[in-house]
Order: structure tokens, then sequence, then C-alpha cells
């Protein structure tokens, strides 16, 4: 039985355990291992090891239960959605830390959580551990952006939201990467607006970080969000021709796109249609309750080579200030690789006729640049039979089961 700490301090909103103990070992200056060893317990049937045993962990950190299961992840009552929440701990808003002595918190956030509404600071998804967090007054639109996402979270449910973003921020990526603006108001403009912003050129070097380049994107993947993720948008996708070209004119219209048709090649949004539109939404990459660390008296650190690795794509951002690259293969966008992959090695979206759709002066346009247009709905079970809010698809168990084990309830 461990001794109650004397300092009581409160553990910040979705905060890890282990970060919890860390701040309270760095207030109390006694070594990490030593109080790690007041609140683990071995796993008796499991083989070596220790695991956190939430009843010595209640005694030992002076807190009331309740305020525990409120706040820390793995204590949370009722359990949470795994699948709703991002996998990998990170910071929050630093002005919303600093009222927490002892260091910064880890936290668990949603797949929904990208800023700070009360103070305007971007957080983004998990990025460099310590680059410092862009200040978003100057770009009000992106906090509108975080309530729009909120809103379409409560509408649709985590499933349908989390894809329906993830893929804006893929269609965003690929156009903005691969696509020369089509006028005056397309999105590209703004894009690179926001880039100069929060990247200002000159500065690559200090100020560059991926999850900036989101953070430029962000208004318009939460655009098309709304249109991609309820079943009426998806379904007009899946339809006709002429449900098609509706579709294709409100993307048109939310990126501010001038006079476009889906291509039958190197066009995301046609393979969107082609491919995407019809299936149940993705699964995110991993889950927090299945990853190794979940219990145990360590979480997943950064990799050693990060910021050699931030310095080298900052490198290249500044040749050419187009960002959609490091968007496509950041690992947040990993359920979607395989998107990314099939858009850079096929020449060829689909085996379906294309006819097509206009003709030009001076002869008709090419098969490659043709309209592309299924002349048929596609058929799709799922489709047909989804309701609304959509629920998480092809989940499997967590391939630990020692974290059921009983000295450890809260999983």
């Amino acid at each position: 039985m461990g001794s109650r700490l004397p300092i009581a301090v409160r553990p910040a909103a979705n905060e890890i355990a282990m970060s919890y103990l860390a701040r309270l070992a760095a207030l109390h200056a006694m070594p990490m291992r030593e109080l790690w060893d007041q609140v683990s317990a071995r796993r008796r049937a499991y083989g070596a090891g220790r695991m956190l045993d939430t009843t010595l962990f209640t005694e030992v950190v002076n807190q009331p239960r309740a305020r525990l299961d409120r706040a820390v992840v793995e204590l949370r009552r009722p359990r949470p959605d795994w699948w709703s929440l991002r996998h990998e701990p990170q910071r929050g808003c630093h002005r919303c830390d600093a009222a927490h002595p002892g260091g910064t918190p880890l936290r668990l956030l949603g797949h929904h959580d990208y800023l700070c509404t009360r103070h305007r600071i971007w957080i983004g998804p998990p990025d460099q551990a310590e680059h410092p967090q862009p200040d978003l007054h100057g770009l009000p639109e992106v906090v509108t952006a975080q309530h729009a996402h909120r809103r379409l979270l409560r509408r649709l449910g985590p499933a349908a939201t989390y894809d329906a973003v993830l893929t804006g921020f893929f269609l965003c990526a690929h156009r903005w990467q691969h696509h020369d603006p089509t006028g005056p108001g397309d999105a590209h403009h703004r894009w690179d607006r926001r880039a100069r912003l929060l990247i200002p050129p000159g500065t690559e070097t200090a100020t560059f970080s991926p999850s900036r380049l989101f953070a430029a994107t962000y208004p318009e993947a939460v655009a098309l969000a709304g249109l991609l993720g309820p079943l009426h948008g998806r379904r007009l996708a899946a339809g006709g021709p002429d449900d098609q070209r509706r579709f294709a004119a409100e993307i048109a219209r939310r990126l501010g796109l001038t006079d476009y048709r889906p291509l039958r090649s190197g066009d995301a949004i046609a393979h969107w249609i082609d491919q995407r539109c019809w299936q149940p939404p993705v699964l995110p990459h991993s889950s927090y309750r299945r990853e190794r660390t979940f219990g145990g008296k360590t979480y997943r650190k950064p990799v050693a080579t990060a910021e050699q690795t931030r310095r080298n794509t900052a490198a290249a951002f500044a040749e050419h200030r187009r960002g959609g690259a490091m968007i496509l293969f950041h690992r947040t966008m990993a359920p979607l690789f395989g998107l990314t992959r099939a858009l850079a090695t096929s020449d060829t979206l689909t085996e379906l006729d294309i006819t097509p759709s206009y003709t030009r002066q001076h002869g008709t346009r090419s098969p490659l640049e043709a309209g592309h247009l299924r002349p048929e709905p596609t058929p799709t079970t799922w489709l047909d039979t989804a309701t609304e809010p959509l629920p998480w698809t092809n989940q499997t168990g967590p391939r630990h089961s020692y974290r059921d084990h009983p000295y450890f309830p809260g999983g």
C-alpha cells in the first residue's frame, strides 16, 4: 500500500494517468519509478511486469475517485468510445495547461479537437511535441470551422464525422499539391494566404510544422465534410449521372472551383466518388485502448529523428510553398493511405466507359480529360440500408488480453 501524497493536484481534463503521475513526481521531487511502484501491481496470470492499479492509484494521488473518473482517461466512467479518441497523447492548449503545475499535461483528445476556441490556439493533430502552437486571432475562419466541426459531430456521430473530415483534408491536400488555381475564388488562394500567415516565407526552419498545414486547409475540410458525411451526400455521389453532377457542382462551389468536372485520371474527388462514397466510414489507424502502453508505466514517445525530419520537410516546403504532400503523408492520414497510393500509381480510376462531357472548338477532349461520370448508380447494399448516426465498422478487440485484468477494471 502506497502512502498518500501530501500535495494534492487535480488532473487535467482527458489527461493520461502517466502524465498525471509524472507531474506529481516532479512536484514531490521523487523518482518516477518510486511513485509507479506505489500505484501499480504485478500481473498475476499474465507473466511478469506491473500494471496500473486503479484502487492504489486513487489512494496515493489524494483525489476523490469521482474526480479521477471524470478527468483521467484510463479511469473514465462510463468507458469512453475509444475509437472516437486519438490513440496518441498530445499537448492541449498551452494557455489552458499553464493552470496545471508540475509540467505539461498530456491529454487524449478527440478526433474533432483541433483548436482551443477560448484562447484561439491551434492544437492540431499529434505533431512535434515541443513546437510552438500558433495563435489564430488573424484567422477567424479557422475558429469558426471548429464550431462547425462540433455541430457536425452532434448531428452525424463520431464515425461519419471522423471519416468526412479526414476525407475533406485528403481532397484539399490533393488539390493543393497537384492542381493549379482555376480562378480568383479557388480555395488554393486561401490555403496559400493562411500558409503565409502561419509559416511566413523565410522563417520555415523555425515555424514549419505539418500541423500548421492542417490549419491552413481546416475550414475547407470541414465545409466538405458537411457534404461528404451525411448519407444524402453519399447517395448523391453513388447515384446516376445527374446526381453525380449535382454532387460535383456542390463540391466545386465549396472549393471555389471554376468549370469543374470530375476527371478520369489524377482527380481525388472523382476517385472518392468512384471508390469510396458507397463504403462505410474508415476506422482510425488504432485506438489508445489497443496500444501496448495502455495501463503501463510509459507511453509512445516521439521518434528521435522527428526534429531533423521536420527541418528537411521545412526546406522542401520553402521551395514551392505547397503543403498538400505533407498532409497526405502525415500519420494522421494513415486510414486513407490506400487512396493516396492509388492516385499516385494508377492512370485509370475505373474500367467504365467514359463519355466526353463536351467538345472543344478544334475537336473532342482526350479520354483522360473527359468528364468522369458513371452511366448508372453504384449498387451498394450498405448505403441502401444505412441510417444515421453511422456506427464504427470492422472493429476488432484488444490484441492483449491482460488489459482486462481485474487489477485494471477501467479499460
